[in-house]
């Protein structure tokens, strides 16, 4: 079909989309590691049959997964010209981050689709593995040089031919990770997914065709291209650059700046990334497609009503210079990518309130906090207890900031306390909001959090920790205060004690009933703090959000007059 009529296009547009959705619930419902079946850390969707440009993602992956899938698609459709080009019945696996982004726990498993022996288009599943090999349990290495220490690199290779598993491939991914079982249930966790979508998408072609479906992607990567070159266009024309640091690479305790220049000319928008931090010695590197996706998610930020979809990136030049930080090559460390992204955010939202601070929040706390804890039961059986941690987000125009978010790079949820207790032998001795921490505004930001584990079992444990936000704090925007910095402190032999680092340290000793404490940033402020309203300054300090000493010095004494 040239055309499709309107109606047809949006039920065929939510057809495809609850694909997606089914995809990412039946893993999320099969996997072991609690990193995708309760924190949801994993991505379903469909992509074009030539360029592996996303047509289709579920409403509960990964936003930054929009992105980067493009680039693992295209890397499979590349390799597999190698061998005579996609061929039907395979399936091919791979987690090297420099080809599909993100990180090396992220493994990808591609699927072509094929109707009536014609490729359709690609189905692809990523999900975050609890443990994939490396020097570090979890993988989060923040003293890692190079790939090779955070993880074992997985090339594109197929898993599958002609329908049948390759016991060989599924052998070496299975003797490279400390927690095989977890691994393997992942594994078909993902295939079970892939299978799904097979069998929906076979059933919405009986339906309506396939010339007809086809015709609805096209339509859809228009309408999507059209909805943002309106966005942009709504925009004044100009230039408007912004600047935000990471503490420090985890082997350099040097400072690393991430600049951006937004530029808006008509409906045409460029972000250039020239002044950024060259590439780093240690983990806290991105690659260009990583790159790539944030900028995607930060335009979704900007604009929320775009659909995930490739045709919101055609409008948009991203320049990001050569041996850059956020333009890493093989074999170059990006384990800790999640950081550096966030500081994208940051700065791309930064740049972009000078131009239209009514569609722009603060910053957010700004880093995933990755804590690994790991040792050995009393049986000899490994542990690894991996996860992230919540803070607060910006204030907007509209409202605060949310308390004990999650990171705005993902769909994301941070796992239940229940069920870490439940699968490690620790104990969540605190787990609440951390007064003071917000931005001050006329919207504050939103609460960090603090959080205190101990650890249970007679063995020694070990922890490894990979944060940021230790020494720059969320900012504020439109004259916002700054949020409170990260805190990171562990319980050793001579008392509590902090890394040197700051926000990354590796190979902490714990015994038996020692701790280790997180107090998360808050999201920075919004707006002049002394336009918020005297009421709303003394109702945060009666409901303990905001101690009286920080409400006299962010707001002024007028909040006494009405305090109950």
């Amino acid at each position: 079909m040239s055309e499709t009529d309107p109606i047809t296009l949006a039920v065929l547009a939510g057809r495809m989309e609850q694909i997606a959705d089914e995809m990412d619930a039946t893993l999320f419902r099969a996997a072991f590691n609690p990193i995708i079946a309760e924190a949801h850390d994993a991505s379903h969707g469909l992509y074009h049959a030539e360029t592996g440009e996303t047509l289709v993602q579920g409403k509960t992956g990964l936003p930054i997964f929009v992105g980067v899938m493009a680039f693992a698609v295209k890397a499979v459709i590349d390799r597999a010209a190698e061998f005579g080009g996609p061929q039907e019945g395979d399936t091919w696996i791979f987690n090297d981050a420099h080809l599909g982004g993100t990180h090396l726990s992220d493994m990808r498993l591609v699927r072509p689709y094929f109707r009536d022996g014609k490729l359709f288009c690609w189905l692809a599943s990523v999900g975050h593995w609890h443990d994939v090999g490396g020097a570090v349990p979890g993988n989060y290495n923040p003293a890692a040089t190079e790939a090779f220490q955070e993880a074992v690199v997985i090339p594109p290779v197929r898993l599958i031919r002609k329908g049948e598993l390759q016991e060989d491939v599924r052998a070496i991914l299975m003797r490279n990770t400390r927690l095989p079982l977890s691994a393997e249930g992942d594994l078909n966790g993902q295939l079970g997914a892939l299978d799904l979508g097979v069998k929906r998408l076979d059933a919405l072609l009986d339906e309506y065709g396939a010339p007809t479906v086809s015709g609805a992607l096209d339509a859809l990567g228009k309408r999507a291209e059209a909805l943002a070159r309106d966005a942009i266009a709504a925009l004044p024309d100009g230039r408007w650059e912004a600047e935000d640091f990471l503490d420090n690479d985890g082997i350099t305790d040097t400072a690393l700046p991430i600049r951006v220049a937004i530029e808006v000319r008509g409906d045409r928008l460029t972000l250039d990334f020239t002044g950024t931090a060259g590439l780093a010695q240690g983990p806290i590197n991105i690659a260009r497609p990583t790159a790539i996706a944030c900028v995607y998610v930060a335009i979704k930020h900007i604009f929320p009503t775009l659909p995930a979809n490739a045709g919101v990136m055609h409008p948009i030049d991203v320049i990001i210079p050569e041996d850059c930080l956020l333009s890493a090559d093989f074999p170059a460390p990006t384990g800790g990518y999640t950081e550096t992204i966030l500081r994208m955010i940051d700065v791309i939202s930064a740049a972009a309130s000078q131009a239209a601070p009514d569609k722009v929040v603060a910053n957010a706390y700004g880093t995933i906090n990755a804590l690994s804890i790991a040792g050995r039961r009393r049986d000899g059986s490994r542990w690894v207890m991996f996860s992230f941690y919540g803070g607060g987000h910006g204030g907007s125009p509209e409202s605060d900031g949310l308390n004990h978010g999650n990171a705005p790079i993902s769909m994301a949820t941070i796992p239940p306390v229940e069920i870490l207790e439940a699968a490690y032998p620790v104990a969540f001795r605190q787990w609440a909001l951390r007064p003071d921490s917000a931005g001050a505004g006329k919207h504050r930001g939103g609460l960090g959090a603090i959080y205190e584990i101990e650890v249970l079992e007679e063995n020694d444990a070990q922890a490894f920790f990979f944060g940021e936000r230790g020494r720059f704090a969320p900012k504020g925007v439109n004259g916002g205060g700054e949020a409170a910095l990260n805190v990171f402190s562990y319980e050793g032999a001579e008392g509590w004690a902090r890394p040197p680092l700051a926000s990354k340290m590796v190979g902490i000793g714990l015994k038996q009933g020692a701790r280790v404490r997180l107090e998360t940033p808050g999201g920075g402020g919004y707006g002049t703090p002394s336009d918020r309203p005297a009421e709303r300054v003394a109702r945060d300090v009666a409901a303990g959000f905001l101690s009286e000493d920080k409400a006299d010095a962010d707001y002024g004494p007028a909040w006494r007059e009405v305090a109950p």
